[in-house]
């Protein structure tokens, strides 16, 4: 039986809270990276393997999580999830040394990686099909929100009371957010579709099926894409800001986090209901609306990226639109998924989805662009003349490497628009699937 309309949006709001810490606790890292960076003489390589370190187990760990999501109670996965990140983020505040920052950040690592499956193919069962996009989108504030207050709260608290107590901090409210969601009902799968049929059990490799959806296969590639963007973005920009720009490291995350995270919330919202206005008018309209948003924000970005050192005004602006654009991109392809797949397969696909997500993108984004800034830097020391990296030429080398942004943005909006080419025959073929009566889908199968 499905959930009444009051009950899904009180539990949207609460997955909205968890999400939000999720992004909290993954961004304090970028707001406290140069006090760290400075303590134990780490270079822009050893700060990338913070961020890919996680990532990596991340990705790995998510797979088996998302089809538990689609086979177990989804809300207790939830509760366990929240309370071992939240608990492990205090212990990050109790690191010694780079190796056992490390550990934790891993552990951290495994506890997110129950959030995205579980929420996600639990909002497909609250919302139906033409609210989804709105109701996701709502989900995905959490990203801009959380990444702002981590990295703005952080970067004050760590300025006052040193880098340690942010990761305490964010404990508490954790801890509180995992047992409320306890009290979540877990709807039945499919219970917000058109065909009684739609909830059945999947027949057959759940992993083989998702990967032979065409539409899953630009989509996952497009995920990698833009989490390469999106994790470069939240680990380097305020590193950038307080090199490049000559600000401190209370104004270097302020500003981090009102263009990168606050710039969020516009893009996001006229996301999500671009997408669900766009997608009734075009069957593909989901998918167009984040092509052309990945399209219209490469020159922002690239010439926010021009600005020179201190022209401020300038890069805030540009760097602000950017980022307003690339958010756009949940709206439209996270509805997306949820029109190709089977309802008792979303959890599964968006696991697979984050595998490469993070893999592929949010792992390789921070650890290549380090390895590019600490190139460059050592470039410019070379033709210098000079003997030893300086934090001239670290502010030179990253400020090259960052250029990297821009260019994957266009290859994104490229992938976008073939995904949107071919949903169109997907979107059918799953609709067909769910009139099907049982033995005919299986033998379908």
């Amino acid at each position: 039986m499905a959930v009444t309309q009051s009950r899904a949006r009180i539990t949207l709001m609460l997955l909205f809270a968890i999400n939000l810490l999720n992004f909290f606790d993954r961004h304090i890292i970028t707001a406290v990276v140069e006090p760290i960076r400075k303590l134990w003489g780490l270079t822009d390589s050893q700060i990338g393997w913070l961020v890919t370190a996680f990532t990596l187990l991340y990705a790995v760990v998510g797979v088996p999580l998302g089809r538990l999501a689609d086979r177990w109670n989804r809300p207790r996965i939830l509760t366990f999830g929240v309370a071992l990140w939240s608990l492990l983020t205090a212990a990050s505040g109790m690191a010694w040394n780079y190796g056992s920052l490390l550990l934790t950040r891993l552990g951290v690592g495994i506890g997110e990686a129950s959030c995205a499956p579980a929420a996600n193919s639990l909002i497909g069962d609250l919302f139906p099909v033409a609210q989804r996009a709105r109701a996701l989108s709502f989900f995905m504030l959490g990203l801009p929100i959380g990444g702002f207050l981590g990295t703005f709260i952080s970067g004050r608290l760590a300025a006052v009371y040193g880098w340690r107590v942010p990761f305490y901090v964010a404990c508490i409210p954790g801890l509180v957010v995992a047992l409320l969601a306890l009290l979540i009902t877990d709807p039945p799968r499919g219970a917000m579709e058109a065909s009684p049929c739609a909830g059945r059990t999947f027949e057959g490799s759940p992993y083989g099926h998702v990967l032979r959806i065409p539409t899953m296969r630009w989509i996952i590639l497009s995920g990698a894409l833009h989490n390469f963007n999106m994790y470069v973005i939240a680990t380097f920009l305020p590193a950038f800001l307080s090199r490049y720009h000559s600000l401190n490291l209370k104004q270097s995350s302020a500003i981090a986090a009102t263009v990168f995270n606050a710039m969020g919330l516009p893009g996001l919202l006229i996301g999500g209901w671009a997408a669900d206005r766009f997608g009734r008018k075009w069957h593909n309209g989901r998918l167009l609306v984040a092509a052309v948003a990945l399209l219209l924000a490469t020159p922002c970005l690239y010439f926010a990226l021009l600005q020179p050192a201190g022209a401020l005004p300038g890069f805030v602006v540009l760097m602000g639109a950017g980022c307003m654009l690339m958010y756009v991109y949940y709206s439209g392809v996270y509805a997306a998924v949820q029109d190709v797949v089977q309802p008792s397969l979303r959890g599964t696909a968006m696991a697979l989805y984050f595998f490469a997500m993070y893999l592929l993108g949010g792992s390789f984004g921070p650890v290549v662009t380090g390895k590019l800034s600490d190139y460059f830097a050592r470039r410019a020391m070379l033709s210098a003349g000079a003997h030893a990296i300086n934090e001239a030429f670290r502010s030179s080398g990253l400020h090259t490497a960052m250029f990297v942004i821009p260019l994957c943005s266009f290859i994104l909006s490229l992938v976008l628009f073939a995904a949107a080419r071919i949903v169109i025959s997907d979107m059918l073929a799953l609709q067909r699937w769910m009139r099907q009566p049982q033995e005919q889908a299986g033998a379908a199968d």
